[in-house]
């Protein structure tokens, strides 16, 4: 299905503001598999660029969130930029959790298999990843400001570093 729906990008193909895409536009986070079950989460934090000599993401997920467990026993997780007219599905997707109910169902979001991951039919581009370090953000180690504005009582972050194993962009 994914031949029909995407066409393969190279990193320097890439078209878009990423900063606007992340911090504006938002993402799906996604980890699991159609197999094993899988849950997604609406983002606007994370980074892109060249680490260890490899085109990467980073994103950052709360030990609270159901995405965190899925995200820790897989290796495999996908970033999903939908289009605007999607914007009520993201923000379902970041207010709502998977423990409760189908979240794709629920927005009418398709979710497709991709590349050992899972994505949406929806996204208009999609970074397949594969998980090379993750670490827990320390919010002690945090300037006040950050600290008082992310972590006064919230759960903290785990950040996540994966290497971008594939692009598509919607065909």
């Amino acid at each position: 299905m994914s031949d029909a729906l995407w066409k393969k990008l190279g990193a320097s193909e890439v078209s878009g503001n990423l900063f606007d895409r992340i911090g504006k536009q938002w993402f799906l986070l996604t980890a699991g598999t159609a197999e094993s079950g899988w849950n997604t989460m609406t983002c606007s934090w994370g980074m892109a660029g060249i680490l260890w000599g490899k085109p990467s993401v980073t994103c950052y997920v709360r030990h609270s969130r159901h995405t965190f467990g899925f995200m820790e026993d897989q290796e495999t997780f996908t970033i999903s930029f939908l289009p605007e007219t999607e914007r009520a599905a993201l923000s379902f997707c970041g207010s709502h959790s998977g423990r409760d109910g189908d979240k794709a169902a629920q927005c009418g979001l398709t979710p497709v298999p991709l590349e050992g991951g899972m994505t949406f039919a929806e996204a208009e581009l999609v970074f397949v990843c594969r998980r090379r370090y993750a670490a827990d953000i320390d919010p002690a180690a945090l300037p006040e400001d950050v600290k008082s504005s992310f972590y006064d009582g919230d759960a903290p972050h785990k950040m996540y570093i994966g290497e971008i194993t594939a692009i598509f962009a919607k065909a």
